[in-house]
């Protein structure tokens, strides 16, 4: 387990998570399971894609929980620019 890597939901934040929240704690994994604090410039294409895709899932993954208690449910985060991720999927909304 990454010690380093916070819980990013509420009410475990004081407030809700930030893009930058969520990317910190996918580039902790990267690291931890990839056993490179920074990769050697072969290796960094795939570093990056991979901390941008465990964002981008961990963007879909807090956009779709329901707290129960809370006021609000967790607000839409919107995803980076050219991200695969749509505002949609990241609310974790369906088709209809």
């Amino acid at each position: 387990m990454c010690r380093s890597i916070k819980t990013l939901r509420p009410p475990a934040l004081p407030q809700e998570a930030t893009e930058e929240d969520m990317r910190a704690a996918a580039l902790q994994y990267v690291r931890k399971v990839s056993g490179f604090r920074a990769p050697a410039a072969h290796n960094r294409e795939v570093f990056d894609r991979a901390v941008d895709e465990i964002t981008a899932a961990t963007m879909k993954l807090l956009g779709g929980l329901e707290i129960r208690g809370s006021a609000h449910g967790y607000a839409e985060h919107a995803p980076a620019p050219g991200d695969a991720v749509d505002a949609a999927s990241a609310r974790g909304a369906s088709g209809g």
